[in-house]
Parts: structure tokens; C-alpha cells; sequence
């Protein structure tokens, strides 16, 4: 039983793998409608229960639909309508749920709860999202940086605003893939300890620093997310804070001539990023979202195929 929890846990071996499944699966699909099962579907039969305690729109629907494609169907849980939302305690939320489905998809508000399902859970359990990463994410955001540059190895990814879930996923995601990270936060919100001591460790890999400008010089990707994520708000005050890492046309043009610009959604134009960058000539962020589907389906099969 292989379950999908973080990056981290992953080699960049594991990674390439889980890229080129990705890919071989978007390829075959060209031209299909979205609702048609693949030509030899993976994984007919098979439940996915979802178990979502935060909302989610990108990662609920590419789940849905990933099983669906791969032969399988999607039962979607609101945690306030089972017993969880009552007290019923994780471990035994996790054994009921894998005596009804094949795995697991849980956005959860603590982490440490995914990590008691997955140590009590029967089936293979996924990171949907929780406080401190989102794996699945980083790895639609592999895919859309190789598809792009035909490489992750040598490239570097600049990531300005908020050291949050997201960016955890994503540096770590860009190191075990050969890439460099720079994240460019407020001296006032840095990142924590745990994100610092990956950086420590990655010495040469990672950059941290304070200045927007600085980190984005000469990068290839430029990305950036909510300053507002969610359960992890920083309140109003931390606008202004947070304005100087603002993604617009000029700090996209201290980055490389070639760079393109992501952001995971959903995204708030005018705060983290102006209109001009994410609807504009730069902006992968569409094939990104959509990348979702094809990278969820190679983490299903990795985490459900015979």
C-alpha cells in the first residue's frame, strides 16, 4: 500500500516517474471529451472517497474526474455531515472509510490528522491539502514547468508572497527535481522552522530572502499565491505588508526573457498579482489548473495499480 503525503517523502527518481505517467496520460487524451473513460482504463472499479474539510474547487473537480477517466467513480464527504463532524474521532472515521472505498482523498484543517488517518487507514491515503503542504499541487506544477522548458534541472523557480502550504510543496517539489527555489517573504511573517530548516539543508538549492526584485532576477518560473490562505490568515494589516511582492509587469521583467508566470488559484488581482501578469502573454496558470487532472490520475495509479 503506497500512500501520497509529501513531497518529501518522494525521490527524484519518483518524481520523473510520476511526470511521465502525467504526460503519457494527457497525450492520450487529446481530443477526447472530458467525460470518456481512457482507452484502457487503470483502474476500473475502484472508489475514491474524497474527504474534503476545507472547500476546494480545483482539486475536487480534477479528483472527480481523474477517476472517473481512469474507470473508477468519486463519492464526495462533507466532513459536518459524517460522525467526524460530531466527535467521531479520525482513526475510526479512517478504518469505516476503508471498508467503503478504495483510497482516500482528504483536505484536512491539521495535518497531523492525515498523517493518524494514513497510519490507521487500510487503503492508500492522499494529501488533498492541509496547513502545511499540498503535494499535489507541486507536482501539476512540475508538469507544467516541463512542459514548458522540456527540464525542471537547472531552472529556477522564483516564489514571491507568503511562505504557506503551497510554497513548502513547491520547494520541495523544485529541489528533488534538480531545480532551484528562491522564495522572497516579509522580513515580518518568515517562514517556519520546519520550511527553514529544509532551506538550511538544501544549502545552494534554496534561497530565502526578503527582497522581491532580488529573488526574481534571472528566474525562470515566477509564481505566487494568495496572501490570505486558507485557516492561515494573516489579517487585514498584512496587505500592506505583503504589497512590495506583488507580481506586475516590472518585477516580471527582472525575470528571464523566456519566464512564465504560475499561480495555483484562486487568485485575488490587484493583491498578490495585477490583471496585466495573470491574463497576460506570461500566464500558464490555465494549463496549470488543468494539469491538476493529469497529475492526479498518475498519483491515483501510483497509489492504486496492481
Amino acid at each position: 500500500m503506497r500512500h501520497f503525503l509529501d513531497i518529501r517523502d518522494r525521490t527524484g527518481e519518483d518524481l520523473v516517474r510520476l511526470l511521465d505517467l502525467a504526460k503519457r496520460l494527457k497525450t492520450a487524451r487529446a481530443g477526447r471529451p472530458k467525460g470518456a473513460c481512457d482507452d484502457d482504463p487503470a483502474l476500473a472499479g475502484r472508489r475514491l472517497l474524497m474527504l474534503f474539510e476545507k472547500p476546494s474547487t480545483r482539486t475536487r473537480l480534477s479528483f472527480d474526474l481523474a477517476i472517473r477517466q481512469l474507470g473508477g467513480d468519486a463519492l464526495d464527504l462533507d466532513g459536518a455531515k459524517l460522525q467526524l463532524g460530531r466527535g467521531e474521532s479520525i482513526e475510526d472515521t479512517a478504518r469505516i472509510l476503508s471498508l467503503f472505498g478504495d483510497a482516500i482523498a482528504f483536505r484536512g484543517r491539521r495535518h497531523a490528522d492525515l498523517l493518524t488517518m494514513a497510519g490507521v487507514a487500510r487503503v492508500p491515503v492522499i494529501n488533498a491539502l492541509t496547513d502545511r503542504s499540498h503535494p499535489c499541487q507541486a507536482l501539476a506544477d512540475l508538469l507544467t514547468i516541463r512542459e514548458e522548458f522540456g527540464r525542471i534541472e537547472g531552472l529556477a523557480v522564483a516564489y514571491l508572497g507568503d511562505a504557506n502550504n503551497v510554497a513548502r510543496s513547491l520547494m520541495e517539489a523544485v529541489v528533488t527535481a534538480g531545480g532551484e527555489f528562491r522564495l522572497a517573504c516579509p522580513a515580518d511573517i518568515p517562514p517556519d522552522e520546519d520550511f527553514r530548516a529544509f532551506a538550511a539543508a538544501h544549502e545552494g538549492r534554496v534561497r530565502l530572502v526578503h527582497d522581491a526584485g532580488e529573488a526574481a532576477t534571472g528566474a525562470d518560473v515566477i509564481y505566487t499565491d494568495t496572501w490570505h490562505s486558507m485557516g492561515l490568515e494573516h489579517g487585514e494589516e498584512a496587505n500592506a505588508i505583503f504589497a512590495p511582492f506583488r507580481v506586475d509587469a516590472a518585477l516580471m521583467a527582472r525575470a528571464a526573457d523566456h519566464a512564465i508566470f504560475l499561480h495555483c488559484l484562486p487568485a485575488h488581482r490587484g493583491e498578490e498579482v495585477v490583471a496585466e501578469v495573470i491574463d497576460g502573454p506570461a500566464s500558464r496558470v490555465w494549463r496549470q489548473a488543468e494539469n491538476r487532472l493529469h497529475a492526479q490520475k498518475a498519483i491515483l495509479i501510483d497509489c492504486l495499480a496492481d
